[in-house]
């Protein structure tokens, strides 16, 4: 099934399309789905798409982002902390309950606890979503193939704030790094629009 949608770059029907073709594919029944890529590539935009056609298809899954649990100043390192709150649950097939972050006064805090009804399939959307270190254990690897470096940097600042550039800046140069070491583009099928 090719993951391939024709359109202009960054309009978001193509990728919302190729999600729901994902989902009228039936492939996805069961295990963990990971959708990784750069910021501003299209990753969430895809994984809503995707969940609410697998909803209204009768197959909800859970969908759970790496955003739940990254911070500016710790991007990948919290990984520990959602083994043991939603992959261990989810692969042991109990119910996830966790925490995600919300922010105030500039900073990150653990949010109101979340629990979420054990479903065989799981949605994990965000930047490290496909990291070597859970590669065994998913069913399938996506990689949203956005636009170039400057263009995702004008989507992350229109959706996040002028005030969050130099954040996302940085973010982004976390991100080049990250992704050359773990190699994660190689062990995922990617997703052009």
């Amino acid at each position: 099934m090719s993951l391939v949608s024709n359109g202009s770059p960054g309009s978001a029907p193509p990728l919302v399309a190729a999600a729901h073709r994902l989902a009228e594919s039936g492939e996805l029944r069961s295990g963990i789905l990971a959708i990784d890529g750069p910021s501003g590539s299209g990753k969430s935009t895809f994984a809503d798409a995707l969940a609410a056609r697998l909803a209204e298809l009768g197959r909800p899954p859970l969908l759970i982002r790496t955003d739940d649990y990254a911070t500016w100043d710790d991007p990948a390192s919290w990984w520990p902390e959602l083994e043991s709150d939603v992959l261990a649950p989810f692969g042991r097939s109990h119910d996830v309950t966790y925490r995600p972050r919300t922010w105030y006064d500039g900073a990150a805090h653990p949010g109101p606890v979340q629990h979420l009804r054990w479903a065989p399939l799981m949605i994990l959307e965000g930047v490290t979503a496909a990291r070597q270190a859970i590669s065994s254990r998913v069913a399938r690897a996506l990689w949203i193939d956005g636009p170039d470096a400057p263009q995702r940097l004008e989507r992350a600042v229109g959706r996040d704030g002028e005030d969050q550039r130099e954040l996302l800046a940085a973010w982004q140069r976390f991100e080049e790094g990250w992704f050359a070491v773990d190699r994660t583009r190689e062990r995922c099928q990617i997703v052009r629009y």
